[in-house]
């Protein structure tokens, strides 16, 4: 079967490349190049359940859709309740326009579409009439360029996880011109999110289990502000942690639903059990559109704002966090500036112990790591970076460093085969980010980027930091201060609000989340307070930094019990 693609090929400039790119992807891809991951049939019966696409509904008056079917696990599993409820019906004679499915890869879309008229033939209808309805209800061909008439009641399924550089610069062009959700480093799953809402009716409802990177990441912004406008977030389930696949990956997955309908309250419930009867029920208390404290359903009365970032923790938490943003600064208004290390491109040809560095003295610098912080204090390793810049921010002359071009010219393979030096090849030896020496001699607080809990320690001022570490340095506050304020759990709250969990409950502490916290300005900290956070930083008193900055921010009992818990 030809694919089907939704432009106008005469007359339009590289529509043979995105043909040729969709045609690769469609015969000769593997797995990671199209994203396949396979959703286990419990978490599917429980999407469509959460869906409302249930046997004891005249299904056979509705339409769904399944933008990338793959083995069939949704497709199969609608498929099966339809006939059901059709058969519960008299009069229903013809299905061939209830399901509408999607897959682009041939091989996958044949094996599936045997399984779909096996699965129509076991239900009594003929071999014709099985092969009639399995050609309407499947398309081979890629969603995003499809021609789909019509729109649909349901939309549900587990959309491909596809990175940007894994798709062809001619089909991702033509993406982009097409979907405003793919957008900075949006993953594939984004726009098919997009144009899978643009399919609803009315009232229609969209169920998708995907990575839930979109709702708190830069990326996911311009998908995020159309939900909030036009579209109402039912329900929100967590399913970090949840073995919701077939096979064993990577991923931090979410299950949403969304309804073409006016905004209004989310539902949030959090990393389930896969027991079909308890996610069966789960999935009934979440239709019923009331929070449940037993079962862990907690309400959310406006998960986002616009494009921001959504919150997703309980209204309670929510309307104090929003309360504290109105009431102080950010990090960087109340004088405080955030930063991350550098990032070399070529970690072994830059950094190396520092006396094995064999350059000019002023060529290299002691560099901070993560394992040199282990402990909560700095105990430097001894490895060094190279710098390849001078203080006025200019690559450094190599003819004036014999030493530095000897070492540059051992390791030039690896160096100049940098994206970024061939970027530029006159300057193939410069680190991707540019060294500011004056930092090393910088006292700074020093927060690595994925911990379970705030992991801030102080550093003097002797050490440059690492790519993997990001830095906070002040003007105004002062830093030991600071370090009780950011160690506390009212500061991790404001980046828990914001930021993407990781597996294990980790959380990444990066610059764009660091800056959501909120910090009185340091003027208005009373003396008193000031030498108590200093003391509670340079003793480690975890429960006195919490105490103390549930006192700075003027939290009562109750607030900071909220709030921390």
């Amino acid at each position: 079967m030809a694919l089907s693609l939704s432009v106008e090929q005469p007359g339009l400039p590289g529509m043979c490349p995105i043909a040729d790119a969709v045609e690769k992807l469609a015969h000769g891809s593997d797995h990671s190049e199209r994203g396949a991951i396979f959703t286990r049939r419990e978490v599917v019966d429980f999407m469509l359940d959460l869906a409302g696409y249930t046997s004891d509904r005249p299904l056979h008056q509705m339409r769904l859709l399944e933008p990338s079917f793959g083995g069939g696990e949704f497709l199969l599993a609608a498929a099966a309740r339809l006939l059901v409820a059709a058969k519960s019906v008299d009069g229903v004679s013809d299905l061939a326009d209830c399901i509408r499915g999607v897959e682009l890869h041939g091989i996958t879309y044949a094996a599936t579409r045997a399984k779909v008229v096996g699965l129509l033939e076991e239900s009594g209808l003929s071999a014709i009439e099985s092969r009639r309805i399995a050609e309407a209800w499947l398309l081979h061909g890629d969603f995003l360029l499809s021609e789909l008439p019509g729109k649909f009641d349901f939309v549900v399924g587990n959309p491909p996880y596809v990175r940007q550089e894994l798709i062809p610069a001619p089909l991702l062009n033509e993406y982009r011109r097409r979907y405003a959700s793919m957008y900075d480093r949006a993953d594939l799953y984004v726009p098919f999110m997009e144009r899978s809402l643009d399919l609803l009716v009315d009232g229609g409802q969209f169920t998708f289990i995907c990575a839930d990177r979109w709702t708190k990441n830069k990326y996911g912004g311009p998908l995020r502000g159309k939900v909030t406008q036009s579209f109402h977030l039912k329900v929100y389930v967590d399913m970090v942690d949840t073995p919701a696949f077939n096979s064993d990956v990577i991923a931090y997955p979410a299950i949403t639903l969304i309804e073409r309908a006016n905004p209004g309250p989310t539902l949030v419930a959090k990393q389930p059990g896969l027991v079909p009867t308890d996610l069966a029920q789960l999935a009934r208390i979440l239709r019923s559109g009331k929070p449940s404290a037993e079962r862990g359903v907690a309400v959310v009365e406006q998960a986002g704002i616009g494009s921001a970032p959504w919150v997703l923790s309980s209204s309670d938490k929510r309307s104090l966090l929003r309360r504290l943003e109105a009431r102080f600064p950010t990090l960087e208004e109340a004088g405080c500036k955030v930063g991350i290390g550098v990032a070399t491109g070529a970690d072994k040809a830059f950094i190396a112990p520092i006396a094995e560095l064999d350059v000019e003295p002023s060529r290299k610098l002691p560099l901070a790591t993560t394992k040199d912080i282990v402990s909560g204090h700095v105990y430097w390793l001894g490895l060094g970076v190279i710098n390849p810049f001078e203080d006025d921010g200019k690559l450094a002359d190599l003819t004036k460093y014999p030493k530095l071009r000897a070492h540059l010219d051992r390791h030039r393979a690896a160096i100049a085969g940098r994206h970024v030096a061939q970027k530029a090849p006159a300057n193939w030896y410069r680190t991707i980010d540019r060294i500011t020496p004056s930092l090393a001699d910088r006292p700074k607080l020093l927060i690595p980027d994925i911990k379970g809990s705030a992991h801030v320690v102080f550093e003097e001022g002797k050490l440059y930091p690492h790519h993997n570490l990001y830095f906070v340095v002040s003007e105004e506050w002062n830093l030991r201060a600071l370090q009780a304020v950011l160690l506390s759990s009212v500061a991790r709250q404001f980046v828990a609000a914001y930021s993407t969990t990781m597996r294990g409950g980790f959380l990444r502490f990066q610059a764009q989340y660091l800056r959501r916290i909120r910090l009185p300005n340091w003027s208005t900290v009373p003396e008193e307070m000031r030498v108590r956070l200093v003391q509670a930083a340079m003793s480690l008193n975890l429960e006195e930094c919490n105490q103390a900055a549930c006192e700075l921010y003027g939290l009562t009992e109750d607030e900071a019990n909220t709030l921390i818990g």
